[in-house]
């Protein structure tokens, strides 16, 4: 088996590609010290009992008490589970994992249903793995460099650092010495050095040479000469997911098989491997597990073979938190006959806490309209925003959010700089709720297609 994972100099942080999303708003639960629902906070309105619960779960998860257990929310559409599930995500941080599938999803990949949940689950599991790297940090006193006469051969050459404590001189070669070129620096300079590769990177020009004439009128970070050790220990941390680590250990191209993409399913053989090397790295002190989030949207599209796979796999000792939501009611187990509350089998409801959401009230579809119009860069007037939110409360909050940015659009084409009661008509006239789409297909179903009789030719 190859090395574990890659060489931790090689490991890139990777960040999301933000943009506006139906929950790009939110921004965690919305509470207080004593878990107290404020009205209006980080993206979340209304559902004061959903989001207490939430905020419970959330410091079980912080205390590592909820372990082989999930949640589940439930409640009609459009009425915010999926906002408290991020909100959970969001209040975690940014290292903790957080992985978002719709159940249905499972179906249509390329493996097994039950390697498709695997996946899902190592990719909630982060390993925060810790080391330390050598560094050299001081100031440039003088740089010697030898240039063969002939002006050809390897260059060689000395760097004198020093702190406020000691300095201490150092034998450079040839790559060294192109670094040095490179970075440009020179006498006065802080500069840092990573031993493991050699990287060097300019903290800024020493106080004591503010009055030197070679950099008059240029911007440079004036800092204070490094006090103590020129050669140091620093630790460093970093996080990658269980499932990051399972491809990078599958696959001949080792880190870059994280860009390949088709990953395929992964040997049962790699994965116990890791799990036991990991289990020795957090013995040691090495690294750290990070139980996140794994969420299933639409978790009532699971079939029994998913739930029988889902009740194993909570007892597993670094099973992540498992958060579900569904807007079923009473309503058949997908693979069988029977029928159980939200479509999920007795045994792993009994696993469950359960997490209900109520529709939302006029006052607080007007709020989040509100919010959603900031999120979007949308200006909006009062009269336009309570015709909105009329609509919301009449039709469904999704139909009135999804109005927001065609509204703005009209507006724009107009050349209006807010969104006036007149472009909400408009595009309430161009784009039907589901009650208008309804009674069309009752009012013209004997012209639709499916409805002809069929004649001979």
């Amino acid at each position: 088996m190859s090395s574990i994972v890659p060489k931790i100099s090689e490991v890139k942080d990777l960040t999301r590609i933000e943009r506006i999303g139906a929950h790009s708003h939110i921004r965690g639960l919305g509470l207080d010290d004593s878990f107290e629902p404020r009205e209006v906070s980080q993206g979340m309105v209304g559902q004061v009992n959903a989001r207490k619960a939430a905020g419970l779960i959330l410091q079980m998860i912080k205390e590592g008490k909820i372990a082989g257990r999930a949640v589940l929310i439930g409640g009609e559409p459009g009425t915010g589970k999926t906002a408290i599930a991020m909100g959970i995500a969001q209040s975690l941080g940014s290292n903790t994992p957080f992985t978002a599938i719709a159940a249905s999803e499972i179906f249509s990949l390329e493996m097994s249903k039950t390697e498709a949940l695997t996946q899902a689950f190592r990719k909630s599991i982060g390993v925060k793995i810790k080391e330390e790297t050598e560094i050299i940090q001081g100031e440039v006193v003088e740089i010697q460099i030898d240039r063969p006469a002939t002006g050809s051969g390897v260059k060689v050459g000395k760097l004198t650092l020093k702190t406020t404590s000691m300095d201490a001189i150092y034998d450079l070669g040839s790559k060294m010495i192109d670094s040095l070129t490179k970075e440009k620096v020179q006498n006065g300079d802080i500069i840092k050095i990573d031993k493991g590769t050699g990287k060097i990177t300019k903290l800024g020009r020493s106080i004591s040479r503010v009055r030197d004439n070679d950099i008059t009128g240029s911007k440079v970070n004036f800092i204070e000469c490094p006090s103590g050790e020129i050669q140091q220990r620093k630790p460093e941390v970093h996080t990658v997911s269980l499932h990051e680590i399972d491809v990078i250990n599958s696959r001949a191209q080792g880190f870059f098989a994280l860009f390949a993409g088709d990953i395929g399913e992964i040997k049962a053989e790699v994965r116990e491997q890791i799990n036991h090397k990991v289990a020795e790295w957090k013995e040691e002190g090495k690294a750290e597990i990070v139980p996140g989030v794994l969420f299933i949207d639409e978790v009532h599209m699971l079939d029994i073979e998913c739930f029988s796979f889902l009740n194993r796999a909570l007892e597993d000792e670094m099973a992540p938190i498992l958060i579900m939501a569904t807007n079923r009611g009473n309503t058949t187990i997908r693979g069988t006959d029977y029928k159980a509350p939200h479509g999920i089998p007795l045994d792993l409801l009994d696993r469950l806490l359960i997490i209900s959401t109520t529709p939302y009230t006029e006052k607080d579809i007007q709020k989040i309209l509100k919010i959603r119009c900031e999120e979007e860069d949308v200006d909006i007037k009062e009269d336009a925003l309570a015709l909105l939110t009329k609509i919301g409360v009449e039709t469904s909050l999704r139909y009135s959010i999804h109005l927001i940015t065609s509204a703005s659009l009209v507006c724009v084409k107009r050349k209006g700089t807010e969104v006036s009661v007149e472009d909400i008509k408009k595009v309430y006239d161009l784009f039907v709720d589901v009650k208008r789409s309804v009674k069309y297909l009752k009012d013209y179903q004997d012209e639709f297609l499916h409805n002809t009789p069929i004649t001979n030719a």
